[in-house]
Parts: structure tokens; sequence; C-alpha cells
């Protein structure tokens, strides 16, 4: 559960104390993992939601977390790869402010832990298409969701 998959980055990013709002870093084009602008988008999970299981075929992910506590979980069955079979567990936060980049052809999930809902930003390389996504149920990957600080 702790060793990296092939090709994920986490990239700690910067926050500058204001004393009227801090101001958090997302991503620059200089950036290891920025490969091209597609879109940005936000997403919202609730409490102890779960959303799972999603793979992009053609989308790279750099995902942060600048409200909340979200838990990533990504899932290798790619063929030929050193970390075929292995899961990847990352949590990200205010408190652990980092970038989670996430390549083409990894399975992904994720679930709200903070208190509040939490909010993701993605700022992926191509404009989402439906086309390039597949999907499988939370129970066609086996793993445990539970969690307990």
């Amino acid at each position: 559960m702790d060793e990296n998959i092939d090709g994920v980055l986490l990239t700690p990013l910067k926050i500058i104390s204001m004393t009227d709002g801090n101001v958090l870093h997302g991503m620059k084009c200089s950036d290891q993992g920025y490969l091209d602008f597609g879109e940005a988008y936000f997403s919202m999970i609730e409490t102890g939601v779960v959303k799972a299981w999603k793979r992009h075929k053609e989308m790279t992910l750099n995902i942060v977390v600048p409200l909340g506590e979200v838990r990533f979980v990504i899932y290798d069955d790619r063929d030929n790869f050193s970390s075929q079979n292995r899961f990847q567990e990352v949590i990200l936060s205010v408190n652990n402010y980092q970038r989670l980049t996430v390549p083409p052809m990894l399975w992904f999930g994720f679930q709200g832990l903070h208190k509040n809902t939490s909010m993701l930003l993605n700022i992926a390389n191509i404009e989402h298409s439906s086309e390039e996504v597949d999907r499988k149920k939370i129970n066609e990957i086996k793993y445990n969701w539970e969690f307990n600080k």
C-alpha cells in the first residue's frame, strides 16, 4: 500500500500566508506533471462518501485539495509495469498540501474525510470526454474503504 505506482507524482505546493487570507498555489506550466491545459474543474465530496472507480484513457489528472481532506486510492492493473496489481493511497488537505498527478490508464477513487464538505480541483491536460473514461462499480476492485484516523 505504501509503494508508489509508476507514473504517479506527488508535488509539494506552496502556501503563502496572508493576514487577509492565504494564497494556495495549484500549478504552473513549468511544473513537473504539467503536459497541457484542457480544463479545470472542482469536485465536492461529502464526509465518508466514496466515489470509485474511474480510469481515464487519455487524461492526466493534477489534483489539489484546497478545502477539507480527501483520501485518494489509485490501483494499477496495467500489464508490463512494475507496480501492476498495487494500490497507492494518498491523503491530501491544506495540512498535506501537495498536487497528485495521475497518468492515464490507472484506476482511482476518492473519499471525503473532513467533517464538512471537501473540495478538490483537477487541472486536466485535455477536456473531459465520456468516450475516454472507463468506470467500474465500487465492488469490482477489492479495496477496504473503511477509514480510522
